[in-house]
């Protein structure tokens, strides 16, 4: 046959030759590991954009991305292949490949180079006993154990592991930030008043990181189970019900690069609107119309910084139970909707309303749902009918396009209402009984994938509606994925404890590193009548160095700040300024996000990757680059022990003390902040104080550089749009600010040059900017100050070795202070 390969095909045999010996001395180095002694190799065919291997009991395609990201796919005998992925949108590149086939084994190697320099990965199939592994660079990544298997009730894909290597990843779980050790279950489902414990959460994702640095996604979305060796036995599988036999295997060069890698593969965030990152008012629920405008106006009279206000489910009836599917607003708490939103943006307050997928059989739209026919049915084509918390209701089939167009229909009416936000909850679903179909398949098939596709239906409807607007998606469930659609996700129910708190580090860094980059929590806790200042207090400060800025709880004891004690109330407030005050650093870190997938939050072992304390660390996190974050996580604590990373030495963000790196030091805990630190070297741009992010601007700034000898070359920047405007980096309505520092001794004299440049889009219109720059870790007080050989003022202040100096940057022009210390 004329793809079928008895000998090497490429023309560089010895490129073949080097590559074969490569492989080997890996898999000689490596742990004996089990091996499928039952398949058999027949056939290697080489399809030009993929690989594929016939067995005695099946079909391998092997299809490489990039050369770094791998797609293998085992179709069993009698069986079809399924191409359809609801994760994957990256489309294969034209990649050098070769192929070497000896008596011993296949190499199928991806890239260019040869030997030790090859740039890519490599896939060694050996042929007996049959065994496929994965090598990046020379370096071993993962091998299958037995590859596929059908048991009684599951199909199994298996893989051998290290003795050593951390897993992380498989969704949202409170497990502790190695998962290695548990069976968990591949279904998405709410956990209410979870501590610091749940091992099945809202987000249950088939992805698992290793410390070796690989990532490996299993593209299917059917419920199962992940085993991450809960035998103990050095062993990974992937259990399912059915689908696709299809897995990714995502190398890198740094954890940066496995997470963009994946994030190429699975799709980036857009941007979300700038409002985003400002202050929240929410609660369960605002009963009123009268009640809403109350709380926005007692903001104001506070003079604490608000963005948006939430609705729950009283928008659309008086009791919690009965009216869910209304999807309208309830006229007589109610009676003049939009003039109130109108309102409210007249403030700078956006208005975001909750909705959920189900049409009780009691709603004002049930006869509209029925006769529409947009509800999943039974096997009879019946209305699938059940009761749950709520009442007795239907579930909308998202998956049918008449449901789809109709469920969009109420989002767009009540879009040009004015309303800004959605709050998308029980998506999971909360309750979704495994006979109920939909239009696609069953609840079962289709379970994990109806936030996603949620999502999906909001995002396109505003790309072909609102093609010019970002969308706020707030929602509770998703998949592999979701944040190609904007998706805002969040904790879930969690309990208003100190063990609540003491989780959620750890799932947002999870999170982070698995796309979902703007998982956050209820701040303050959700459920139970717990009232804590303490611990509201830690809550907030902790929220400000993660995503999304929302206090939120069951009415019973209040989450908006200007209904807590005078104490609560004035930490709360000193949180929220602070965290108005670092947008410029913020919407810095989601525009990194959204062009390079880079996670919001990181957790300790990106900067530490090789140090094996570092695996487990989750109490402990940087936020963005530049800040190293240690929360209070537990009552009454008077003072923390913290290792600094040892990458670099810090910086006391409210002190100016130093820390050295790989230090450890006794830090003294003050009711006014959590610990935070500044990466030596780092610039951070912070905004001068609003009431709303409407108000915001980049033409006067405070520019912090944390001058350090022992980071002779710095850089950052600041990325600032419209804050409306979708894709506005792609069409040119941005500005990047970027930050230079440089440091450098002539005729003993130390020189500090700070460049300021800016790269503009062809449309955005530049502005004259104002710029504060404030050099921390001055120990001497400067010679002179100069830009362009003209002295500038400048102040000094001994005590807290600080300069400060006022750079006036007119449009379209760049800048360069030069300070002069003996």
């Amino acid at each position: 046959m004329k793809n079928q390969l008895k000998r090497p095909i490429i023309g560089n045999t010895v490129f073949c030759i080097v590559a074969a010996l490569v492989v080997l001395a890996i898999q000689l180095t490596q742990p004996a590991f089990a091996q499928n002694r039952g398949r058999v190799l027949e056939v290697v065919a080489d399809k030009g954009s993929y690989l594929e291997l016939t067995t005695n009991d099946g079909l391998y395609q092997i299809k490489p991305y990039s050369d770094k990201i791998i797609e293998t796919t085992f179709i069993p005998k009698g069986q079809s292949f399924i191409s359809g992925s609801h994760a994957v949108v990256l489309s294969p590149a034209m990649l050098k490949t070769s192929v070497s086939n000896t008596d011993v084994a296949v190499d199928y190697a991806v890239g260019s180079g040869v030997g030790s320099s090859l740039t890519g990965m490599v896939v060694n199939i050996t042929k007996s006993p049959f065994q496929i592994s994965y090598a990046y660079k020379g370096k071993q990544l993962i091998s299958e154990k037995n590859g596929y298997s059908k048991q009684d009730t599951s199909e199994v894909l298996d893989f051998n592991l290290d003795a050593t290597e951390a897993l992380y990843g498989a969704g949202a779980r409170a497990l502790g930030m190695n998962r290695r050790g548990n069976r968990l279950p591949l279904y998405n489902k709410a956990h209410y008043g979870y501590e610091d414990r749940s091992s099945q959460m809202n987000f249950s994702i088939s992805l698992i990181f290793s410390s070796k640095r690989y990532g490996i996604h299993f593209d299917n979305a059917p419920i199962g189970y992940l085993d991450l060796d809960s035998k103990k036995e050095n062993v990974l599988a992937y259990e399912t019900i059915s689908g696709r036999k299809t897995y990714q295997i995502i190398a890198g060069d740094s954890w940066d690069d496995i997470i963009g890698n994946y994030t190429s593969l699975t799709g980036k965030q857009p941007l979300p609107p700038r409002w985003a990152f400002g202050n929240f008012a929410s609660r369960f629920g605002y009963h009123s119309e009268a009640e809403a405008r109350k709380i926005v106006d007692q903001f104001a009279a506070e003079k604490i910084p608000l963005d948006a206000i939430i609705f729950d489910l009283y928008w659309f009836g008086k009791d919690i139970k009965g009216t869910m599917g209304n999807l309208e607003f309830d006229r007589d708490n109610f009676p003049h909707p939009q003039e109130m939103i109108a309102d409210f943006a007249k403030k700078g307050i956006k208005t975001i309303l909750i909705t959920e997928p189900f049409i009780l059989t009691t709603s004002s739209k049930w006869n509209e749902a029925v006769e529409k026919k947009i509800l999943a049915t039974d096997k009879n084509g019946a209305p699938f009918v059940y009761d749950f918390y709520f009442g007795h209701t239907g579930l909308i089939d998202i998956f049918d396009p008449k449901a789809k167009d109709w469920f969009w229909s109420i989002y767009k009416n009540l879009k040009r209402d004015g309303v800004a936000g959605w709050w998308g909850d029980l998506g999971e679903p909360e309750v979704h009984p495994s006979d109920l179909q939909h239009k696609t398949g069953s609840a079962d098939q289709l379970h994990n994938i109806y936030g996603h596709d949620w999502a999906r239906l909001i995002a396109e409807g505003y790309q072909k509606e609102f093609p010019e607007e970002r969308p706020f998606i707030l929602m509770r469930s998703g998949y592999s994925g979701s944040q190609r659609f904007g998706m805002i996700p969040w904790s879930g129910d969690v309990n208003r404890t100190w063990g609540g708190l003491q989780s959620q580090p750890e799932i947002a860094l999870q999170m982070g590193m698995q796309g979902l980059a703007y998982m956050h929590s209820d701040l303050g806790g959700f459920a139970g009548a717990n009232l804590d200042d303490e611990l509201y207090a830690r809550w907030l400060q902790y929220g400000v160095f993660q995503p999304i800025f929302r206090p939120h709880a069951q009415e019973e004891v209040a989450a908006e700040p200007v209904l807590r004690s005078t104490s609560a109330k004035a930490l709360a407030k000193a949180a929220i300024e602070l965290r108005y005050r670092m947008l410029p650093y913020n919407y810095t870190l989601a525009f990194e996000n959204n062009q390079r997938g880079l996670p919001l939050m990181r957790p300790m072992l990106y900067e530490e990757p090789d140090n094996p304390e570092m695996r487990g660390v989750s109490d402990r996190y940087l936020w963005g680059h530049d800040f190293f974050v240690s929360p209070v996580l537990k009552a009454a604590v008077k003072e923390q022990t913290i290792r600094f990373p040892a990458t670099n030495h810090w910086f006391d963000f409210y002190t100016d003390q130093k820390y050295v790196a790989g230090s450890t030091g006794s830090v003294a805990i003050v009711p006014e902040h959590i610990p935070v630190f500044v990466r030596a070297g780092a610039f951070i741009p912070m905004a001068k104080l609003v009431q709303t992010t409407r108000d915001y601007s980049t033409k006067e700034l405070d520019l912090h550089y944390y001058y350090d000898s022992s980071v002779p070359h710095s850089r950052g920047q600041l990325y600032d749009d419209d804050g409306l405007t979708s894709a506005a980096f792609e069409k040119g309505r941005y500005q990047l600010l970027q930050f230079f520092g440089d440091t450098a001794v002539d005729n003993n004299h130390q020189k500090i040059t700070v460049q300021l440049k800016t790269e503009t889009g062809l449309n955005y219109q530049p502005v004259d900017r104002k710029i504060e720059l404030i050099m921390h870790n001055i120990a001497t007080a400067p010679n002179w100050v100069k830009a362009k050989n003209r002295s500038l003022p400048f102040k000094w202040n001994a005590v807290k070795k600080q300069l400060s100096v006022l750079v006036n940057i007119p449009a379209r022009t760049e800048q360069t202070v030069v300070v002069q210390i003996n």
